[in-house]
């Protein structure tokens, strides 16, 4: 599904004005969630499932085309764990 069918669907669910509301919609619920994990927050919705910032640790890697083994830096990450109603519906 594509941002554009997203902006569709969530027009017509919520029975919202205009489909251009729609998209505000999403793109505000999307800089909060991108704003709460940039600030450490973990966001939580039940049934649905939870995005955290995670922190991956550095480790050792290979090259694949030469074989010479790398040093890949720390980072972190965004990991999202499904909740348990929805990996019930997606079973």
């Amino acid at each position: 599904m594509t941002k554009a069918e997203f902006v569709e669907k969530l027009f017509t669910k919520a029975n919202l004005a205009s489909k251009s509301q729609a998209e505000t919609v999403l793109e505000s619920t999307i800089d909060t969630i991108t704003e709460a994990l940039m600030d450490g927050d973990s966001v939580v919705f039940t049934g649905f499932g939870s995005f955290k910032v995670v922190e991956r640790a550095a480790r050792k890697g290979r090259n694949p085309r030469t074989g010479d083994e790398i040093e890949i830096a720390a980072t972190k990450v965004v990991k999202f764990t499904p909740g348990k109603t929805l990996k019930e519906v997606v079973k």
